[in-house]
């Protein structure tokens, strides 16, 4: 799509959009003239009639609409997408398909984004990493693609092969990656003591029963001695947020936890039952660019409540609810109507969660844009860092505790 047609798309998606919000009102077009979108109706509809006589081609209106009305959506955010109704029906059909890749999946730049890659799962098999921008699927660039088709079309038939063309920042030119769809079952967590009576849990990802497990993980270490907690949820980048709300009870026994709310959603507030805690234990969390939603609900929770610290880098950034519509023609939209909210009224979609204690985490590449220039990078140069600097400023975090306490 050209630097030009792209505001024009955009054009005629406003004139579509105004008409429709006017006519499902029940205004008439003779709205105020202090009205912006009115203002500029005279000017789209020159736009589109310039289109129509001037374009180099007969333009595809269908098309041109289809694309418009895509471009719309994603401006709201990654997570708002229109479907056509072939691409609606794709995705319904797709839905009932078990193969998987094994990776939580957004948007940025207006790419595909791998937020967190499932360990032994395909995706991880074929060497995709976290980080990775993905510039096209199956040819097809994702820049033109919703998340929702994309997601889509990750998915299918268990054995069945997509192809995926990544960007990284230490290559010059995109990677290909063919990976194999496969039934992915979720990490489970998994737990140690470490010197100095502290219990450490790792979670990725929160699929249903998820606070359970957290639940009995806990419990289990403290019967072994844990004095203090570490809970690490670097490259937890998907699951249920009410696993997230649930996960986060554990450890508070008041406050807000997160709520919800939207333009007409009404607010909805999630506090702490303080029945449900099952530990005081001082507790630290661990976060990377890998943690996304329920991930980051609980460290937000337990760091604006102060009843622990964060540390790591920051956090993916996401956090909303979807309402699919069907429309007239077959086609789609799926809509974000709420976000989810810190305890301090921060939209963790918009600004993420910033830890406490920034420490970063030099194993991971940071998301970078397929329209930058990419540095190459000569091979043999690439120092990988072995040392765990995040988990030892968590350590060093908890054990300043004692100290203060003394």
């Amino acid at each position: 799509m050209s630097k030009l047609t792209k505001p024009l798309l955009l054009g005629l998606s406003l004139i579509l959009v105004t008409f429709t919000i006017a006519g499902g009102l029940g205004f008439g077009v003779k709205a105020s003239t202090d009205d912006g979108a009115y203002r500029q109706m005279g000017v789209y509809s020159e736009v589109l009639s310039h289109i129509k006589q001037d374009y180099v081609e007969e333009p595809n209106i269908t098309a041109v609409t289809d694309g418009a009305l895509h471009g719309l959506l994603e401006s709201l955010d990654a997570n708002s997408s229109y479907l056509t109704a072939p691409e609606y029906k794709q995705y319904k059909d797709l839905k009932l398909s078990k193969g998987q890749i094994g990776a939580a999946i957004s948007k940025r730049y207006g790419y595909a984004a791998v937020v967190a890659v499932t360990p032994g799962g395909p995706a991880d098999k074929a060497g995709l990493k976290n980080g990775d921008i993905i510039e096209a699927i199956q040819g097809k660039s994702t820049r033109i693609m919703s998340l929702a088709e994309i997601r889509g079309i990750l998915t299918g038939a268990v054995g069945s092969n997509v192809d995926v063309s990544v960007i990284r920042p230490s290559k010059a030119d995109p990677v290909k990656i063919t990976i194999t769809r496969d039934v992915v079952k979720p990490t489970p967590v998994t737990t140690k003591l470490m010197d100095a009576s502290i219990g450490y849990i790792h979670v990725q990802g929160f699929p249903k029963g998820r606070a359970e497990e957290i639940a009995a993980a806990v419990k289990d270490l403290q019967k072994q001695g844990a004095k203090k907690l570490i809970l690490d949820l670097r490259n937890s980048g998907d699951g249920d947020e009410a696993e997230g709300i649930a996960t986060a009870n554990l450890f508070l026994d008041k406050g807000i936890i997160t709520y919800l709310e939207g333009q007409k959603y009404p607010k909805e507030m999630f506090n702490a039952d303080p029945a449900k805690q099952i530990t005081k234990l001082p507790v630290v969390v661990m976060v990377d660019r890998s943690s996304a939603g329920p991930a980051e609900i609980v460290a937000d929770a337990i760091k604006d409540n102060k009843r622990g610290d964060v540390v790591g880098d920051k956090t993916f950034g996401s956090g909303s609810i979807q309402k699919l519509i069907e429309l007239q023609d077959g086609s789609a939209l799926i809509l974000s109507v709420a976000k989810y909210y810190s305890p301090d009224g921060k939209a963790i979609q918009d600004v993420a969660v910033t830890p406490n204690f920034l420490v970063s985490n030099n194993n991971n590449d940071d998301f970078v844009s397929p329209d930058e220039d990419q540095s190459v990078t000569t091979p043999g140069t690439e120092q990988k860092n072995q040392t765990d600097e995040q988990l030892q400023r968590a350590i060093e975090v908890l054990n300043s505790k004692d100290q203060k306490a003394a």
